[in-house]
This record gives structure tokens, C-alpha cells and sequence, in this order.
């Protein structure tokens, strides 16, 4: 269970270097918004020599977007043995995931694809875009463009995007990553919306400024009552198998299946994580 990708400019060694050794459970090395357009060609050589080298830290790298005619040589330079994953901005369809991954078969190493969900038909093709390859292990959220998309102010306007996109993950048997909180200063409002985006199903969080990192790591560890909950769960689950039995009931009367077996369990991978944003 990731909580955390910190994103980086690529090509910025010093702040990935930061990156790898801080808080940040994964780091997201951005080729795409990040790096301007006469900056693209240093930050995809800088991003290869640091994907070049195994990483103690999951590594993702967001390639430049599939219609930028960028997007295959990135793929080409950064699938080292140091990456974990490709995040492909503004997906909007089943073939633009396939594409990019015949562009990695043949790769020594496993890379998971990560499409990042920005637009109006990247939304209503969720489910398409999510079940488009193998090796989708997540899908993950742009929210300034889908703003801009949709045309809409308040956060309210997202609840249907953001939970299609949950729906779309789970249903695939995936995770779903929650957008980038924008206002760096507010700590307070960060962490009211992590903890909602955890409400609505998401597991981890992206962000843009390593000081954003604890906040969202803290906001996904369960609180000890749930992950006492959790193991009551999973204890009366366990002793109904043992009875022969699919289902059981907790000492205060909670029918548990595997349905509720499911939703403790991430509860407790969750709760594995340490606390205060280290790593371990």
C-alpha cells in the first residue's frame, strides 16, 4: 500500500535525490508538466541515469502525453531497472494503455502503467482504460485539467468523477490514487481531504511539495480503533472458517462476510504502514 508519490521534476537531480532519500513512500519523476518544452530532452536523460540504478523506493516516471509524440521515446530511455511504473497523462482510451504497454513487452522487469484519469472521456471510459492491460495496477487522478474540462468550481463537482474512478479500480481489481491537494500552505485542508478521499475509497494520494508528504502518510494510517475493528474482523472471520462456516459475528452483533473480510483487510495493510511518514 503506497499513501504517498511525491512528484519531481526530471530534470532536477538534486530534488529527486531529496526525494528518494525523504518521507515519501513512492516518487513520481515527471517528464510532462513539470518541464518545459526546451528542458524536455535534459530531464529524460537526467530521469534514465536515475532509473538506470535500483531504488530502495518505488519510482515511477509520468512520460509526456501519448498524443505529445514524446511518450515512446520516454518510454524508450527511463524503463531501467530502477522503475517501478509509468504514469500515462491524460488517458482517454483503451488503446492509448495498450500502446504504451507493447512499448515495455520485452523489458527484464515487470512496469506497472498507471493511466492518470484528466478529462470528461477519460472519465466516462474509466472502466475501459483501467481493464486495457495487465499491467494496470492503478489508476490515479489529474484533477486541474478535469476541473478546466468539466468547467467546474466547487469540489462538489467531482464527487461523480472521483467515485467512477474508485468504482473503475476496484472493479478491476486495482487500486485508485486521489489528485493533488494545490494549496501548499493549507495543512488543515489537505488533511480534511485526504482523510475524504480515503472515505471515498482511494488509498494513497499524490503530491507536489514534500512538506504535503507526513500529512497525507498520517491521513491514511487507519486510527487504532479501526484497526481494532479490523482485527476483531478478521478474528471472528477466521474462527467461522475454522467452524465451517463463510460468515461469523463480532462480540457486538456485526455480520461479517467476505465482503467485510475484504475491507479489513486494506484497513490493516494500511495499518502496517509506520507512522509520521517514514518509510521503514
Amino acid at each position: 500500500m503506497i499513501r504517498s508519490y511525491l512528484y519531481v521534476p526530471g530534470y532536477d537531480e538534486r530534488r529527486i535525490a531529496k526525494a528518494l532519500d525523504g518521507e515519501a513512500d513512492a516518487v513520481v519523476i515527471d517528464l510532462e508538466d513539470a518541464v518545459a518544452p526546451d528542458r524536455k530532452q535534459e530531464a529524460r536523460r537526467v530521469t534514465a541515469e536515475v532509473v538506470a540504478r535500483p531504488s530502495d523506493k518505488p519510482v515511477f516516471v509520468r512520460i509526456n502525453s501519448p498524443s505529445s509524440g514524446l511518450a515512446e521515446d520516454d518510454v524508450a530511455a527511463v524503463t531501467g531497472p530502477g522503475l517501478t511504473g509509468i504514469r500515462i497523462p491524460k488517458t482517454e482510451s483503451a488503446a492509448q494503455v495498450r500502446q504504451v504497454a507493447a512499448w515495455l513487452e520485452g523489458r527484464p522487469q515487470l512496469v506497472a502503467i498507471v493511466p492518470l484519469i484528466e478529462s470528461a472521456l477519460g472519465v466516462e471510459r474509466a472502466w475501459e482504460i483501467v481493464a486495457a492491460s495487465g499491467e494496470v495496477a492503478a489508476v490515479a487522478m489529474g484533477e486541474a485539467d478535469l476541473r478546466a474540462d468539466l468547467g467546474v468550481s466547487v469540489d462538489e463537482g467531482l464527487a461523480y468523477a472521483r467515485s467512477r474512478c474508485v468504482n473503475a479500480a476496484r472493479a478491476a481489481g486495482r487500486i485508485a490514487v486521489q489528485s493533488v491537494y494545490p494549496e501548499l500552505r493549507d495543512t488543515a485542508g489537505l488533511r480534511a481531504s485526504t482523510q475524504r478521499g480515503r472515505q471515498l475509497g482511494f488509498t494513497g494520494r499524490s503530491a507536489i511539495h514534500p512538506a504535503q508528504v507526513t500529512v497525507i502518510n498520517d491521513s491514511f494510517v487507519p486510527s487504532e480503533e479501526e484497526r481494532a475493528r479490523a482485527e476483531e474482523v478478521m478474528a471472528a472471520y477466521q474462527s467461522g472458517l475454522r467452524d465451517g462456516s463463510g460468515t461469523a459475528v463480532t462480540s457486538d452483533g456485526r455480520f461479517i462476510d467476505e465482503a467485510v473480510v475484504r475491507s479489513a483487510r486494506i484497513v490493516l495493510s494500511l495499518a502496517t504502514r509506520p507512522h509520521g511518514g517514514e518509510t521503514g
